[in-house]
């Protein structure tokens, strides 16, 4: 039986995540990033009250926790007006901790003498970060759990990819069991956003290991996150497994593919080849637009929240950008001109 979620509860999750939109670096207030020429005013930009006076050198990196504990932050604060959080709000939030989990890993794997930082998510927690460099002890106990038996990926035999593409998998197919789990007036919206972005990561991933990796189409097939859609012929890697058979370097091959417009544009036909960076970017640009429409038109369901969620990570990742651009010199216009971000 489906646990039902009171009105009150979605109406002050909507309501606060309302308020947190409208302060946050969304749509318009975009464009309010490129008057920032330091990583100093962007700090007092993004922290009026709470910025720090630190060399650039420190702040890049300080700057850069503070903003994505920001966003974990708002995250957590509406998943905690929900007295029992549905499972896909706490995946969403535990988004970090797969991510914080692989660089532990490796930075084992590097034989690094300190431990990577890692985002606090509070009594979300379930990975023991201070038990690093034991594997064992900080996910025993765990989902992650079954690590444990994948030694030649714990040690890093299989190479890089092999231990993103197993937490990847992982991670989606228990997002997607929990979104299955919802009422279909809670997750009309939030299924046709997470199916996207699930075939747009397979497609990314099938152009950065072909790209970077050299991979065949049988070695790639592998790191794809293949979960079949109820009632469907295709599953959500059909679009990265037919793109497997397009030639990175002949533009013509791509018409017919259903994520086209994604790809780099050619400048000179002759010398056009598949740019993953460019795809990832343009297809960031897409769920946001997703996300952003959509957040308003259903304002009392979970799929309302899931696209708050989706806004403040794309929110994030737009800061963190800026960081690292003006880290290495870039103007503010310039590093939004190369996102391609829109208001």
């Amino acid at each position: 039986m489906k646990r039902k979620i009171s009105m009150g509860e979605r109406s002050y999750a909507y309501a606060k995540a309302c308020g947190i939109i409208g302060k946050s670096f969304i749509g318009k207030r975009i464009r309010n990033l490129e008057h920032v020429s330091r990583l100093s005013e962007l700090d007092r930009m993004v922290f009026p009250s709470g910025y720090r006076d630190l060399p650039e050198k420190e702040l890049l990196v300080d700057l850069e926790e503070r903003i994505i504990g920001r966003a974990v932050n708002s995250i957590i604060s509406i998943v905690d007006c929900f007295s029992k959080p549905p499972e896909i709000l706490l995946l969403l939030l535990r988004s970090y901790e797969y991510a914080d989990l692989k660089s532990a890993i490796f930075s084992i794997q590097e034989k690094e003498k300190t431990p990577p930082a890692y985002t606090d998510l509070g009594r979300f927690q379930t990975v023991r970060f201070n038990a690093w460099p034991d594997i064992k002890a900080m996910t025993g106990g765990t989902e992650f759990a079954f690590l444990l038996k994948e030694k030649s990926i714990l040690e890093g035999e299989q190479g890089d990819a092999a231990l993103e593409s197993i937490l990847d998998l992982h991670y989606y197919k228990a997002l997607w069991r929990s979104l299955m789990a919802l009422p279909h007036k809670d997750r009309r919206i939030t299924e046709r956003i997470l199916a996207d972005e699930i075939s747009l990561k397979n497609s990314c991933w099938a152009l950065r290991l072909r790209t970077y990796y050299g991979m065949s189409a049988d070695e790639t097939k592998s790191h794809l996150i293949d979960i079949p859609l109820k009632g469907k012929k295709h599953s959500l890697a059909y679009e990265a497994i037919r793109c497997l058979e397009f030639h990175l370097n002949d533009l013509s091959e791509w018409s017919s593919w259903r994520w086209k417009e994604f790809l780099n544009s050619a400048s000179d036909i002759r010398h056009w080849k598949a740019d993953p960076r460019h795809f990832q970017n343009a297809a960031s640009r897409y769920l946001y637009r997703l996300a952003k429409k959509h957040f308003h038109l259903h304002p009392f369901s979970l799929d309302s929240i899931f696209c708050f969620i989706k806004l403040k990570q794309f929110e994030e990742d737009i800061l963190t950008s800026g960081i690292e651009g003006l880290g290495i010199g870039m103007s503010s216009r310039d590093i939004l001109s190369m996102l391609e971000v829109e208001s």
